[in-house]
């Protein structure tokens, strides 16, 4: 009884896989090719998750539940900020008289930022851009605030790559930060760094 219970459910497992491949193919977004915006031509949904796909952290599934809940159509979202806002990825700000703070962000689409959870905790234990971005924040802000910043990444490299068709997913390599850091701010965080195992720091610049 309960292999056919396995069995029936792998069936039903298939037959949903069978109908959302379907679904892919009969959705499609037209360009005008300069990436702002449907007009003519088509992009098919399922060439958009296989681009998804590409980001790390990614997988067929969670490329599939992204499109279903955000469409394939950037038009609504003018900017990656508005989509962010949409989905609730961003820190509120709370206003009372002249004093402002930040809030916790709201709600949002719980099945977007569940799948976004996943990719995001899937990205974190990677030697990938979003990877070491997760490991830069996690050390001052903690795992939950390091774990919404890679999905709110994600989220803005998925904006990119379903509003230009001619986008494909780019790997910056985990050592970008370090490539592109502020020398100055660099400086001070190694001071800072070293002042804290209790050494007395001097500058003096290097002779040309």
């Amino acid at each position: 009884m309960l292999l056919g219970t396995v069995d029936h459910l792998t069936d039903q497992i298939r037959e949903l896989d069978r109908l959302i491949a379907c679904t892919l193919e009969e959705i499609t977004t037209a360009y005008d090719g300069s990436g702002e915006g449907p007009s003519t031509g088509g992009v098919n949904a399922r060439d958009l998750a296989e681009k998804l796909d590409a980001v790390p952290g990614i997988g067929p599934a969670t490329a599939q539940i992204i499109l279903a809940e955000i469409g394939a159509d950037m038009s609504r979202f003018p900017t990656p900020e508005h989509l962010v806002s949409w989905a609730k990825l961003c820190p509120r700000t709370i206003q009372s008289g002249a004093k402002s703070t930040t809030g916790p962000a709201g709600q949002g689409n719980p099945w977007l930022k569940g799948a976004l959870g996943e990719a995001a905790n899937a990205a974190a234990r990677t030697d990938t851009f979003l990877g070491a971005r997760y490991r830069r924040i996690v050390k001052r802000r903690g795992h939950a605030k390091a774990l919404v910043a890679v999905a709110r990444s994600i989220l803005v490299i998925t904006w990119h790559l379903i509003n230009d068709p001619d986008a494909s997913y780019q790997e910056l390599g985990a050592d970008w930060h370090q490539r592109h850091l502020n020398p100055a701010r660099k400086t001070r965080d190694l001071v800072r760094q070293l002042q804290a195992l209790g050494h007395q720091v001097t500058l003096e610049a290097a002779s040309t």
